[in-house]
């Protein structure tokens, strides 16, 4: 009896870890941001006194080099309504949805245009990688101050991603038509 009763919790947390990829098991609050144009929907991870980015052997949340979901649960999703013009060398995207993934680094981040949604983090981004469809750069401002929630915020000139002591313009323009 013992030894089923024991089966049958194993099997549980067992399956309960299956499902942990659905919307109940997220931690961090979910919001969609609006611009002229442009949707994100992201989630919204908090500092909670970690240590954000940086090297791996500081044990960062997101490590250097790292492709990372751009948030919290699911991978963040951008859509645009027209044709825009991403990163500094001004590079055609067509209108539509997209996942956005980032490589943080120091200097510079590399964002990561993907055609596969709806993502779970960033664990299947390896085998989903020739779903790439652009792939740019923005530079890091480091802030004198500490940004507790990670938000993505639309401006005139591109969407403004923050938190911790970083901040980092990804230049989006929009095409006339």
């Amino acid at each position: 009896m013992k030894q089923t009763i024991s089966l049958a919790i194993i099997m549980m947390l067992a399956i309960s870890g299956v499902f942990a990829k659905n919307k109940e098991a997220r931690v961090s609050p979910h919001t969609t941001v609006n611009g002229t144009n442009v949707s994100v929907t992201y989630g919204q991870p908090s500092k909670k006194g970690r240590v954000i980015f940086g090297a791996k052997d500081l044990n960062p949340l997101v490590p250097y080099g790292d492709v990372w979901r751009t948030g919290a649960d699911e991978a963040t999703q951008v859509t645009f309504t027209k044709d825009v013009y991403i990163g500094g060398n001004a590079q055609k995207l067509a209108a539509g949805t997209y996942t956005l993934f980032t490589k943080p680094a120091p200097r510079e981040w590399v964002f990561i245009f993907n055609s596969k949604l709806k993502q779970w983090g960033a664990f299947d981004y390896e085998q989903n990688k020739s779903k790439d469809v652009l792939t740019t750069s923005g530079v890091v401002k480091h802030l004198d101050h500490s940004v507790e929630t990670f938000t993505i915020t639309p401006q005139a000139d591109g969407l403004l991603l923050e938190w911790d002591q970083v901040s980092v313009l990804l230049p989006v323009k929009f095409s006339d038509k």
